[in-house]
């Protein structure tokens, strides 16, 4: 069991969202990739994360309302520009949007609230993957704007972890290159001094 675990690990990929087709995940599969993605670090039991479902026709609206966005702070668009504000979430058969909500706590930094919506995502990624669909997380330039988060669901004082699409995939995405644990990995020496 756990060799297949780490082979699961180590060969996960990200298939490009505009390859990610029907059918979606049904409801009791959701509802599991949801259970999944809460059983993460949370340091004081905060449940600092949401999230939100953009399936069906709400995909489309949220594209119409993107492009209008776009078109307000970039001026008139082309229509292929247009066009790829209004797919942004219709691609795939279902976004799921990660969002980080704060807690107040005299303890926890918020961003240590902010990691474990992180770790929410990813755990929703890995069970989308498990369930054998295809999964890529983005977030792109509306989730830095207050009207772009305002317009997708958001409170004020959310922010966005990231855009999970989710729907069928036929496989073969190719690798990229990964790097070597002996470029990442260094043994403690004591404290670090500049110069």
């Amino acid at each position: 069991m756990a060799s297949s675990i780490i082979d699961f690990l180590l060969t996960r990929k990200s298939p490009p969202i505009s390859e990610l087709a029907e059918p979606g995940p049904n409801e009791s599969q959701i509802e599991e990739m949801i259970r999944a993605a809460s059983r993460v670090p949370d340091h004081g039991r905060l449940e600092p994360w949401r999230f939100i479902l953009y399936r069906g026709e709400a995909r489309m609206r949220v594209g119409e309302g993107l492009a209008a966005l776009a078109e307000e702070r970039e001026g008139p668009l082309s229509e292929a520009r247009r066009e790829q504000e209004k797919t942004r979430f219709s691609r795939a058969p279902l976004v799921v949007g990660v969002v980080s909500v704060p807690r107040p706590n005299p303890k926890i930094p918020q961003w240590e609230m902010f990691l474990s919506g992180g770790m929410a995502a990813m755990n929703l990624i890995h069970a989308a993957s498990a369930l054998g669909y295809g999964a890529n997380m983005i977030t792109n330039w509306y989730s830095d704007t207050p009207r772009g988060r305002a317009l997708l669901g958001l409170a004020p004082d959310e922010r966005v972890v990231g855009f999970v699409h989710i729907g069928s995939h036929p496989g073969g995405t190719p690798d990229r290159p990964r790097p070597e644990a002996s470029t990442i990995v260094s043994d403690y020496l004591g404290p670090w001094e500049n110069g």
